[in-house]
């Protein structure tokens, strides 16, 4: 099953814009993912376990670096959708 997701993130700290772009550079060096990103979000597709996994380590790591951050995500199974894996 593909999973699409579509992702903000808010790290409360002053460095904002850092720990965005880090987090946005480490998921674009998977490749095993398809990432767009936009001036608001970025869309992450892949494999459903894959995705998964990697949203729970690079969030991980987030929470880690900045002490204090927002995630707002969206969710879709994109396997019908036309998405790019």
């Amino acid at each position: 099953m593909q999973l699409g997701v579509e992702i903000s993130l808010y790290p409360l700290n002053e460095q904002y814009v850092s720990y965005i772009q880090a987090f946005i550079d480490r998921l674009n060096s998977d490749v095993k993912l398809f990432v767009s990103t936009t001036h608001t979000s970025t869309l992450i597709s892949g494999d459903y376990d894959h995705v998964m996994q990697v949203l729970q380590r690079e969030m991980k790591r987030t929470y880690e670096e900045t002490k204090q951050a927002v995630f707002v995500c969206k969710f879709l199974n994109s396997s019908h959708m036309g998405l790019k894996p």
